[in-house]
Parts: structure tokens; C-alpha cells; sequence
């Protein structure tokens, strides 16, 4: 079964965003558990925790198919020990809010060297990173989102994501969110069922459809293999829609979340619509 949403404002309290998921027709959503660009945050209140749980139900949303996001300050490949620690530890808070709130997945992105040390030496951080943070906490796994590849961003590579995966100690809470404008733009063509295969096939072979646990369906604007992550709607943009068709008609990503990010937020129940008529029976 396909559980298909999108990333919901914590606007008011994490309690809102199942709130806003269902109102849209979501099966799924996203959300930031704190403020995404800003390193503090004010612990999360019982109240607020409970009122999150209730909500949830409500929504009838599984906590397994809420897909919260890190921080974009974190990076956790970090060249400079200073920064690199801070990061670990806003990566570790972030794992316990999910903890606290009773979910199953927290999506981040891998990190970045910065052209200060090479790529084989940051991904090794990343990994040691993740550990850090698994043997602190429970019950949250690790997803690691692929990116195009913008400046000195790792994670663009199928390659990249095996590397860090292969050094996580913990193979049972590590997993990859894919994001198909992230995808195309980093090189990888889904713009024809053939192009779908032929990427993830390569994705299955080189991590392993085990290891996913969610997507992000966006449009892209960027053009394929321009490093540069745009977003774009559904219908929109450089990739079409045989790319969503394959995904909706294919068992590797039943039960997983599959989060919008597309960029009209006034259409989102549309596109949630659209996707599931894709479904072929």
C-alpha cells in the first residue's frame, strides 16, 4: 500500500502538523520538530508531546509514516572539529525529539566537506556521526536523503550513500530517503519507465532496496545533471510524470512514506489525488 502527504507546518506547535496532514488527504507527512534554521530550541512540553499523539490518531497517520527533517545548520561531515561537534549534538536532539514523540524515522542530509578535506574522509565523519547518535538514543532510524550534488554537498552519488551506510555499525536503524528532483538533477534520468528501471535498479544494486524507507516526490526546474536542486510541482518542470507513475505501480516502495515537497503548497491535495489515480489496478 502506498502512503502518500507532504511536509506540514509545525506553525503553533509539532501538535498541528498531523492536523494540517489530514486536512489535505494525507496518508503521510513531514514536519520539522524545531525551528530548521536555527541551532536552539525549546525542549518539547508533555503537553505539547501528548497533544502531538493524540493528533496523530486523529489523523490516523502511523508514527511509521511521519518523516520528520533535521536541521539545515547540521552538517555531519563537517571538516572543522568545533563545528562538526556542534553539529552532533543538535543531530543527537533532534534524534531524541523524534524519541519523545514516538517516531520511527529522522530524514537528514549527509553532509558536506566544504573543499577542506576529501570526500572519502567526510562520508567517514558522517558515518561516525550517525553511530554517535544511535548509541544514544531508541528506536529512530537514521535516513540518510540523497542530494543533487549543489557545492560541496556528498550524498549525490549512489555510491556515497553505500559508503555511509557500510561504516553505520547499526544496519537496522540506518535507511535512505530518495528524492526524485535530487535524483534527476544529480545525474540520475527518470524521465521514461526504461530511465526508472535502469536508476533504481542501479540504486538496488549499489544499497540495496532494504535500506529505503522513504521518498520525496517533487517536480524538478533544474535540468538533468545540473547539480542544482530546484523543486517544482508534479506536472511541472524538466521530469514528467512516468517517473511518479513507476513509483506508485512498483512494490519496492509500498508502506514507506512518500512526502511532497513540491513547490505550491495550495495544490498539495490535488497532487496527493493525482498520485494515487496513477495507481494501475
Amino acid at each position: 500500500m502506498k502512503y502518500v502527504g507532504a511536509h506540514t507546518s509545525a506553525a503553533g506547535g509539532v501538535e498541528q502538523a498531523p492536523l494540517r496532514a489530514m486536512e489535505i488527504g494525507a496518508r503521510a507527512f513531514a514536519l520539522f520538530t524545531k525551528n530548521q534554521r536555527q541551532w536552539n530550541a525549546r525542549a518539547l512540553t508533555e503537553e505539547s508531546i501528548e497533544a502531538f499523539k493524540t493528533n496523530l490518531k486523529k489523523a490516523d497517520i502511523k508514527a511509521e509514516h511521519v518523516l520528520p527533517h533535521d536541521s539545515y545548520l547540521i552538517n555531519l561531515g563537517h571538516p572543522e572539529e568545533e563545528a562538526l561537534n556542534k553539529s552532533r549534538e543538535a543531530f543527537l536532539d533532534e534524534m531524541q525529539r523524534c524519541e519523545q514523540l514516538g517516531l520511527k524515522l529522522l530524514n537528514f542530509h549527509p553532509g558536506s566537506h566544504l573543499k577542506k578535506i576529501d570526500e572519502s574522509d567526510c562520508l567517514k565523519r558522517v558515518a561516525e556521526s550517525i553511530n554517535l547518535a544511535l548509541d544514544q538514543t531508541e528506536g529512530v532510524t537514521a535516513v540518510i536523503e540523497n542530494t543533487s550534488g549543489q557545492g560541496s554537498n556528498l550524498g549525490y552519488r549512489f555510491e556515497h550513500l553505500a559508503a555511509i551506510i557500510d561504516a553505520v555499525e547499526d544496519k537496522s536503524r540506518i535507511g535512505v530517503c530518495l528524492d526524485t528532483c535530487h535524483t534527476f538533477t544529480a545525474g540520475y534520468d527518470l524521465r521514461s519507465p526504461a530511465d526508472c528501471a535502469a536508476t533504481f535498479g542501479e540504486f538496488d544494486a549499489l544499497v540495496g532496496f532494504r535500506y529505503l524507507r522513504a521518498m520525496h516526490l517533487n517536480g524538478s526546474k533544474a535540468a538533468f545533471a545540473s547539480r542544482v536542486d530546484r523543486h517544482h510541482s508534479l506536472t511541472q518542470g524538466e521530469l514528467g510524470l512516468d517517473v511518479f507513475r513507476f513509483i506508485m505501480n512498483h512494490d519496492a516502495f509500498n508502506d514507506i512514506p512518500m512526502v511532497l515537497e513540491t513547490i505550491d503548497e495550495t495544490i498539495w491535495p490535488e497532487e496527493i489525488q493525482l498520485l494515487y489515480s496513477l495507481i494501475e489496478s
